[in-house]
């Protein structure tokens, strides 16, 4: 059976749970997974659901945003965003008002951020320049 270039996935995941002193079979059993299926993501040779790899990362109590990176099912910048995300919603000293307000915050921070980086590369492909008069406006004689 051929890799799915998903090794770097099976060598992270083989790693985590030799940190956690695990067996292939306590991993399996703690996940709710076969033996057989995760030492075959291990190899390299399964890709698992997104599902597989968040029951995967509860049993080794590692961030499943960093499983599904590993396995191409998300990108970096999303999951650094969901975990910024967790943080907020997980801290105790603060209460549920607040948590939103920060999580608007910051929403308006990345989005005031892509849209500068926007600006700086250039104009947006099906998008008028930033000179062009508005729609309402009438030209200028």
């Amino acid at each position: 059976m051929a890799s799915l270039n998903v090794g770097n996935l099976g060598d992270y995941l083989r790693e985590q749970r030799r940190t956690a002193q695990l067996s292939l079979r306590q991993l399996a059993e703690a996940a709710g997974v076969s033996n057989p299926y995760l030492s075959q993501i291990e190899r390299g040779l399964r890709k698992p659901s997104a599902e597989v790899l968040q029951q995967v990362a509860k049993a080794l109590r590692i961030s499943a945003e960093t499983l599904y990176v590993r396995a191409g099912i998300l990108d970096e910048k999303e999951r650094e965003e969901l975990e910024t995300r967790a943080v907020i919603l997980a801290d105790p000293s603060i209460n549920e008002r607040q948590k939103q307000v920060l999580l608007q915050i910051y929403d308006s921070f990345r989005k005031e951020n892509a849209a500068e980086a926007a600006s700086e590369s250039g104009p947006v492909p099906g998008t008028a320049p930033a000179s062009a008069p508005d729609a309402d406006e009438p030209p200028s004689s």
